[in-house]
Order: structure tokens, then C-alpha cells, then sequence
């Protein structure tokens, strides 16, 4: 990688809150994908919540207005 590559990925701006929900997006795409046997169903559930948590998380901690609103 070069420096100007270097340079260009740093200043990139990157809209956090398109991308978290596209990996949400994505995450459940996956999961459909998985079989839906004893084994796969609770893991499903689980990769779905946690997948889908992390935009969530984002906004909620986008919109705060102070370190009180994280208690």
C-alpha cells in the first residue's frame, strides 16, 4: 500500500450508522443460510440479536447527550 492509499483511506469518511445496519442486513442474510436443526435454531436467534444489537448500539450512543444517558 502506498502512501497516498494510506492517506485516502484515513480521510474517507465513513457513515457508521449505513454500515452497521448493511452488517445487520448481511448477519441475517447469513443466518438463513444456516440449517434450522436442534442445534442451529438457538443459534440463529442468538447471531440475529447480536448482529442486528450492534446498530442499535450505535444509535443509542449517537444520540446521547451526556455520559449519563449511557447509565
Amino acid at each position: 500500500m502506498t502512501f497516498d492509499q494510506m492517506t485516502t483511506d484515513r480521510s474517507r469518511k465513513y457513515d457508521l450508522e449505513e454500515r452497521t445496519g448493511k452488517f445487520g442486513e448481511e448477519v441475517i442474510k447469513f443466518s438463513k443460510t444456516v440449517p434450522a436443526t436442534a442445534i442451529g435454531l438457538p443459534l440463529i436467534s442468538q447471531l440475529v440479536r447480536a448482529g442486528t444489537r450492534v446498530g442499535a448500539n450505535y444509535c443509542q450512543a449517537n444520540d446521547a447527550y451526556s455520559k449519563k444517558d449511557f447509565s
